[in-house]
């Protein structure tokens, strides 16, 4: 029994600590990935002079800081879990709340003077433009708040939160894909890219799985809805008037 008791504490113990650890850095740099490329996609937009930074208004500049310390707290957090300080992953969780809740705010204070500013990228229509902030916005929102509320089940909680940030790819791919030779197809394809992105995912799933995780499935659902939401939203009449009475139109 002793012998049993060793082997138990010496081999599947550590076999078991190593695979959740290899788990959590898998999550770790799958958001780190995400993150990055996120973050590169807006600062080239910037630095090739396609932001007219002097124009401006302060909802921009708040809403790009805010997503600058989004950003930094998606990479952080994982590789917190994945390092084992599960403490300093609460307490920052309580600031990621605190950010989380202005996300929304700025994000639609910022289409709004974009709207208003005249400083919309000329391929979106005024009404597609209002739509895609707002929407985009509520769902990354309401995705890490899902998870948050998920927090204990970390299959779930992990891949929810991978699943918001593979949400706010799409303007990121609005500022790296050649939007305006690509007519009404620019969509579809950040579409099939961002679901692109969570393939990785899918392919985890059925390494360690054997199946696709129904989170997964949840964030891949998730994303189609974001996409279907903006076109049905760009189309509907009062939408249309509100993003055209916004920009003066």
């Amino acid at each position: 029994m002793a012998t049993n008791a060793d082997d138990l504490a010496g081999g599947f113990a550590p076999r078991r600590f190593r695979a959740l650890d290899a788990e959590s850095a898998f999550f770790a740099r799958y958001a780190t990935g995400l993150a990055i490329f996120i973050f590169i996609a807006f600062a080239q937009f910037d630095l090739r002079g396609m932001a007219p930074l002097s124009k401006f208004g302060w909802e921009i500049h708040a809403h790009a800081a805010v997503m600058v310390a989004w950003l930094g707290l998606t990479v952080a957090q994982p590789w917190l879990a994945a390092s084992g300080n599960r403490a300093l992953h609460r307490r920052l969780g309580w600031i990621s709340l605190v950010v989380l809740a202005t996300l929304p705010v700025v994000g639609s204070l910022a289409g709004t003077a974009a709207l208003r500013d005249g400083i919309v990228p000329p391929f979106f229509t005024p009404a597609y433009f209002l739509a895609l902030v707002n929407v985009g916005v509520v769902l990354v929102a309401a995705m890490v708040l899902w998870a948050v509320a998920l927090r204990r089940r970390s299959d779930w909680h992990r891949r929810l939160m991978i699943g918001s940030t593979a949400l706010l790819l799409e303007p990121a791919l609005g500022r790296t894909l050649p939007m305006p030779l690509m007519g009404g197809w620019g969509e579809w394809v950040a579409l099939a890219i961002q679901l692109g992105a969570l393939a990785f995912l899918v392919g985890h799933d059925r390494r360690t799985l054997a199946r696709v995780h129904p989170a997964t499935l949840a964030a891949m659902l998730v994303i189609v809805i974001d996409h279907l939401l903006v076109e049905t939203l760009s189309q509907f009449p009062p939408m249309i008037v509100l993003a055209a009475g916004i920009a003066g139109a």
